[in-house]
């Protein structure tokens, strides 16, 4: 980000900011269709996070000498946890609808806001949450893939279990060091499953494509979230990103061709109304510094 462009976006309003965060994260969710056909989710997670990895490093420069052994069981569990849920909302996104797996998938951070609010409203907001992904997913219909669900089922316990673990390595490291430091775990993690997977098809075009993809996931994002962080409360960030499966529904509808009844409409306002009711109930703990806590795939997951 230029000096200039990094000027006008902190004139900005920080919601503003925000959505074009979520418009980057499911943009390049969208996009990254296409790369999965050539190299396949894992192949495609691996040179998402390889590349973004090495963006962060050059951005972050970790300081590796001001980390503790009792630090690297938080960094290696995060780095995996988000290898892991990258892949599998990538294989998600390969055989159900884009808005689906988001609203499936949104469902971890949801349970986790829920489940840390004082309010008993907010704990009945994960099962609202569930009533919408079921009016979307159809399944008396029969035609929803089975191996879709659950792989956006286990990227919604995967990022549940980011936004743990993000707490505890928020604590020492913030900011851009953080991800500097676990999105190298992560790609490691993506190459067990992806080289395999991507050996024989990497192309100029292919590379071209997924230097791309990790500019919209995680770099832009995550600046633009942490500009927003710095001008409104966790809680308000919270509600607004309660608006990401809406987009995903949008983005797939626009870019991939992939329509919905009314009743799935119907299905995603429940689960955004859910997310919304759930952070103004909730109270958010977030980080030391600028670290967003609700979400990170970082924005590589999604």
């Amino acid at each position: 980000m230029t000096r200039a462009a990094s000027v006008d976006a902190t004139r900005m309003p920080p919601w503003a900011l925000t959505i074009a965060a979520m418009l980057s994260v499911q943009l390049g969710s969208a996009l990254s269709v296409g790369l999965i056909a050539a190299v396949g989710p894992a192949g495609t997670a691996w040179l998402r996070l390889t590349i973004g990895a090495l963006i962060l490093l050059a951005l972050g420069r970790p300081p590796l000498r001001k980390i503790r052994r009792r630090d690297l069981p938080a960094l290696i569990g995060l780095g995996v946890a988000t290898g892991l849920v990258t892949i599998a909302f990538l294989a998600a996104i390969e055989r159900i609808p884009l808005g689906t797996a988001v609203a499936i998938e949104f469902l971890g951070p949801l349970t986790v806001a829920a489940v840390r609010s004082h309010s008993r409203r907010a704990l009945a907001c994960p099962a609202a949450a569930l009533v919408g992904v079921v009016l979307l997913t159809k399944p008396w219909h029969g035609t929803i893939d089975p191996s879709g669900v659950g792989f956006a089922a286990f990227a919604a316990v995967g990022w549940a279990t980011y936004i743990v673990l993000t707490q505890h390595v928020g604590d020492r490291f913030t900011g851009i060091t953080g991800l500097s430091l676990t999105v190298p775990v992560a790609a490691a993690t993506a190459a067990i499953f992806g080289v395999p997977q991507a050996a024989g098809h990497l192309t100029p075009g292919v590379l071209a494509a997924a230097v791309g993809l990790a500019v919209l996931l995680p770099v832009l994002p995550f600046a633009l979230e942490m500009l927003a962080l710095r001008k409104m409360t966790p809680t308000a960030f919270g509600t607004l990103m309660s608006l990401e499966p809406a987009f995903g529904l949008l983005l797939g509808l626009i870019l991939l061709g992939q329509g919905a009844s009314p009743i799935q409409i119907a299905g995603i306002a429940i689960v955004v109304c859910a997310g919304a009711l759930a952070q103004r109930d909730g109270k958010r703990h977030q980080n030391v510094g600028d670290q967003p806590v609700i979400r990170s795939e970082l924005d590589l997951v999604g």
